[in-house]
């Protein structure tokens, strides 16, 4: 009994035998969100692309010389223009004309302030009634400056100031500071703020405007 106990004892059971190992398969879960990503980021690469193609289509359609808007000074009238104590005592009135020769694009005038200088000085503002300018189509604006502001006229200024009041004409000049949008089928585009520049008008006092004076304004955005 005792030499099979120590048979047990002395027996060998061989090498241990490892842990199994768990190996993980990789998921395709990663991959699928990497492409749906990169898919997303495509689609608004092109989104964006096009909207900004579209909109220098728009500006190409309504810059372009041939359908470029037109501002001109049709008629004015001055009847009062004095100064004394530094204090310009004005009546002014004038129509502006406005050209969209374009067929297919309208304009929304969101905001319109008319404004009045002499030597470089405002003394005159006017602010005017919103509209829609439909293609093809011409809109007039009557603009009246009346009233008094302080206005400082030194040196050469005010040597300039007394020979036009000899001569009776004055030389004064009109600015539209416009908000804008433009329309074209159902499509909007953004806000625009352009001035437009009527420099070179020589007006009488209480007379006919003279011929040659230039009444074509440029519009600058």
């Amino acid at each position: 009994m005792a030499e099979k106990q120590a048979h047990l004892n002395g027996a060998s059971y061989g090498p241990s035998i490892p842990p199994p190992q768990h190996y993980h398969r990789p998921g395709r879960g990663s991959d699928c969100g990497c492409c749906c990503f990169l898919a997303f980021i495509l689609k608004v690469i092109i989104t964006v692309a096009m909207l900004i193609g579209l909109f220098i289509l728009i500006i190409w359609l309504i810059f372009r010389p041939i359908n470029k808007v037109e501002f001109h000074v049709t008629d004015v009238a001055l009847t009062q223009f004095n100064y004394t104590n530094n204090m310009l005592q004005f009546n002014l009135a004038a129509n502006i004309s406005i050209r969209n020769p374009n067929k297919k694009i309208g304009i929304y005038y969101d905001r319109i302030e008319a404004r009045a200088f002499y030597e470089d000085q405002r003394f005159g503002y006017h602010a005017l009634t919103p509209f829609y300018q439909g293609h093809k189509n011409t809109s007039v604006l009557n603009v009246v400056f009346k009233g008094q502001q302080a206005v400082t006229l030194q040196g050469e200024e005010l040597t300039r100031f007394n020979q036009e009041r000899t001569s009776g004409l004055y030389s004064i000049a009109l600015e539209l500071s416009l908000r804008i949008r433009f329309k074209l089928g159902k499509v909007k585009t953004a806000r625009f703020k352009p001035k437009v520049e009527c420099d070179d008008l020589k007006i009488p006092l209480n007379g006919s405007p003279v011929a040659g004076s230039n009444n074509k304004c440029e519009i600058k955005f």
